[in-house]
């Protein structure tokens, strides 16, 4: 049932419990919190209205959606423009109506507030808001109100209420979803979505919202983001509007009650957001994964903003890591694990970091030392049990590049305060350099007649025909020779191999023959993980799927071509990457057909990679290449 079908079923009086709790489609148009940390709350915006709003923190969803419903129905298709640092506009169009939604946080609560200017013919208009308190909105109960929507679970409660007031008409239980009628003055009002542990807070949090006014809050929330942004330099290379908003949602998925803890992105797609037996508690991607926290991390460094580079370190330290030294698949932002799969570049994450921040204190190199530890003592190290594409085990080539250069970060680390550890983890380091090609070059490949880089191998012979389903509703098993990967450019990137580095260069031609299509890459030949082929979604075991193009390997090769003297190119990466954002400035995970499906946006990652990109190009080579590694390997300084 589509969501404008819900809302006229629901603005006709709906008493009976709505459908199983889900969420909207995961292409969010827009995304937005207040720079204050006094305001634990964050909003996305789909393409008809508010979609998720996280409170307490950036891994617990809160509601569904709120749509405006105008005589029966259901506004949709807005054009969404923004007007400030991740605050927006939204305009819907009907029959004789124009409706303006603009949306903002209060900076001091845990509010959202949505300005409604109606314009045109006399009208019913009415608000259906889906609450899904604390990730799970089967468990709702509305409560009476006469003048707002209110629900409550056993941990949290919504409030909506309105300046002009607003009158409910219906409410459900279980997955309760809510109707009011508003009460247009002059055709404006005010909504005001506030939160709190009780229904009584969460009034009280709306209400107090309602009486500073959305003026003052939308200024507060501007000047918030001013003053962050104006603290930091700007690359010239960069677009200055894309550029500001990527920083700005680096900085936004950043959970303002634990430090240091940078989600994903603030979306589900596809099955995550609808299948309980691929996903029984909704919340994939509002994680946060150390891989992706040193995309962000190394961006927010390369722009400027240290100390949240350092919180980023000290998370996965301090709250990742486990007692056994490894860091988890993924966690939560309280660093509860998620998915708890062992993926070696993800050790490796910390070390990589702490290099760049010249962390040498005693804490510091103890948990860099644990994540050494459990890293090199596993079976047939440096085999992964999953590589970056989390759904494969084997010797990859970008994650041994991850576990290269950490042990060497690691090293020199060591070295500075004389540590004796720091010769060791060399040695291994160096050893598992001889074998990179061993592991993972094959010379009796399909593609070409001269030795290239695979995706991975099962079992480190790379000129062996062995065969491996590539995951992800793919129909069949594939000769390991036959799937490609740009991510072996991790061994350029992180200076364990030069950019003209014969194969290097035969893999570059390889990976553009069989993955690039238009602006991008593919992940590896035979990627399930994406759209049906007419886009529908991905939904794992239900029909093949596949995988669409990453902007985020733009960025990747434009690093690759400012090593190779080619700026030029890289700019044109750049300009690539800022072509795949919607209107809202949100960057996707995925592309099809020139522009972003309904995978997860913004991914912090492609935002990262951007801003990234862009202070590499002002640096005339990659800013987060670790010269220890590349003197050692690459350059032989």
């Amino acid at each position: 049932m589509t969501p404008p079908l819900v809302a006229v079923l629901l603005a006709s009086a709906l008493t009976v419990p709505g459908p199983p709790a889900t969420y909207m489609p995961a292409d969010k148009q827009g995304f937005g919190t207040a720079r204050q940390s006094e305001s634990p709350v964050w909003f996305t915006l789909g393409r008809d209205g508010l979609n998720e709003v996280f409170y307490p923190d950036l891994s617990t969803p809160a509601t569904r959606e709120l749509t405006l419903v105008v005589d029966g129905r259901a506004a949709a298709n807005a054009r969404t423009e923004p007007i400030g640092r991740l605050r927006y506009r939204q305009v819907f169009r009907g029959p004789g109506w124009q409706a303006r939604l603009t949306y903002t946080t209060d900076p001091s609560r845990a509010t959202v507030l949505v300005d409604v200017e109606f314009s045109g013919r006399p009208a019913d208009v009415r608000v259906v808001f889906d609450p899904n308190l604390s990730r799970d909105g089967d468990d709702d109960t509305a409560v009476d109100q006469p003048d707002a929507l209110v629900a409550r679970d056993q941990r949290a409660a919504s409030a909506l209420v309105a300046d002009h007031g607003i009158t409910p008409v219906s409410a459900t239980t279980g997955n309760v979803v809510q109707t009011g009628e508003l009460r247009l003055r002059g055709g404006r009002t005010t909504l005001a979505l506030g939160f709190g542990g009780t229904p009584e807070q969460a009034l009280t949090t709306a209400r107090s919202s309602l009486v500073e006014g959305f003026p003052r809050h939308a200024r507060r929330y501007d000047r918030g983001w001013e003053d962050y942004l104006g603290s930091l330099e700007r690359p010239r290379a960069a677009d200055r509007d894309l550029y500001e908003t990527s920083m700005a949602v680096l900085a936004a998925t950043e959970d303002k009650r634990n430090p240091g803890a940078f989600v994903a992105s603030p979306s589900f797609p596809w099955a995550f957001g609808f299948d309980r037996e691929i996903a029984p508690e909704f919340g994939s991607y509002a994680l946060v994964w150390p891989r992706d926290q040193y995309q962000v991390a190394s961006a927010l460094l390369a722009a400027g903003d240290t100390r949240a580079a350092h919180r980023a370190l000290d998370f996965m330290l301090d709250v990742q890591q486990q007692p056994d030294g490894h860091l988890p698949q993924n966690t939560r932002v309280t660093g509860e694990p998620h998915w708890t799969n062992v993926q070696q570049d993800e050790q490796a994450a910390p070390m990589l970091l702490a290099w760049l921040l010249g962390r040498t204190d005693r804490d510091t190199l103890d948990g860099l030392v644990r994540a050494a530890e459990f890293m090199i003592a596993q079976p047939d190290a440096p085999f992964t049990q999953q590589e970056r594409w989390e759904n494969q085990s084997g010797y990859s080539p970008g994650t041994i590049a991850a576990e290269i250069a950490g042990l060497v970060c690691l090293a020199d680390l060591l070295g500075r305060v004389g540590d004796p550890r720091a010769a060791r983890y060399l040695g291994i380091a160096d050893g598992w350099e001889a074998r990179v090609e061993e592991w993972t070059v094959t010379r009796t490949g399909p593609f070409s007649d001269r030795p290239y880089y695979l995706r991975l191998t099962k079992d480190g012979q790379p000129d062996r025909g062995t065969t491996y389903n590539p995951g992800d509703n793919h129909p069949t098993e594939i000769d390991q020779r036959a799937a490609v990967d740009p991510s072996f450019l991790e061994l350029v990137r992180l200076g364990v191999r030069s950019h003209d580095d014969p194969v290097v260069r035969d893999t570059v031609r390889v990976v553009d023959e069989q993955l690039k299509r238009g602006r991008f890459w593919h992940r590896y030949n035979g990627d399930g993980y994406g759209e049906r082929a007419d886009g529908g979604p991905w939904n794992l075991g239900h029909g093949r799927t596949y995988g669409r193009t990453w902007p985020i390997f733009a960025g990747e090769r434009g690093e690759y071509e400012l090593l190779a003297g080619d700026q030029g190119a890289a700019r044109r990466r750049l300009a690539d990457i800022a072509s795949a954002a919607n209107p809202g400035r949100m960057l996707p995970e995925q592309v099809w057909l020139g522009r972003g499906t309904t995978s997860a946006t913004p991914l912090a990652w492609t935002h990262a990679q951007y801003v990234r990109l862009a202070w590499s190009i002002e640096a005339g080579a990659p800013v987060e290449r670790p010269a220890v590694v590349a003197c050692r390997y690459a350059e032989r300084c």
